[in-house]
């Protein structure tokens, strides 16, 4: 095994692992109003475009690094898209706006 193979393992399982609390805190809290929808899909759609180079590489660490952002930007939308609206029930704060009535308030002036 040569040293940039070795290096790409090592910085496959670094980058994986850093990962790692970010989706299992948004898994367990279901709270993703960190991200927006426009972050999520523009990071799949770049993923489905470097898969096309990927692909055209020799099999190694490279594979396994993309395909974990793969999965994982797919997860973090997934999870955006579907946890979203539940957790604006739970947040009044991120629900969307309700109607209101505007009161105009008559102070006198001095």
């Amino acid at each position: 095994m040569n040293v940039a193979v070795l290096a790409g393992m090592v910085s496959t399982v670094l980058f994986a692992v850093s990962y790692l609390p970010m989706l299992l805190k948004a898994l367990r809290t279901r709270d993703l109003d960190s991200y927006s929808f426009g972050y999520l899909a523009l990071s799949n759609a770049a993923n489905a475009v470097h898969s096309v180079y990927v692909v055209s590489l020799p099999m190694g660490p490279i594979w396994l690094l993309h395909f974990f952002y793969v999965v994982a930007s797919a997860l973090l939308l997934i999870w955006y898209l579907r946890f979203r609206s539940e957790h604006s029930v739970h947040n009044p704060a991120t629900a969307p706006a309700s109607p209101r009535r505007h009161h105009h308030d008559h102070h006198p002036s001095n």
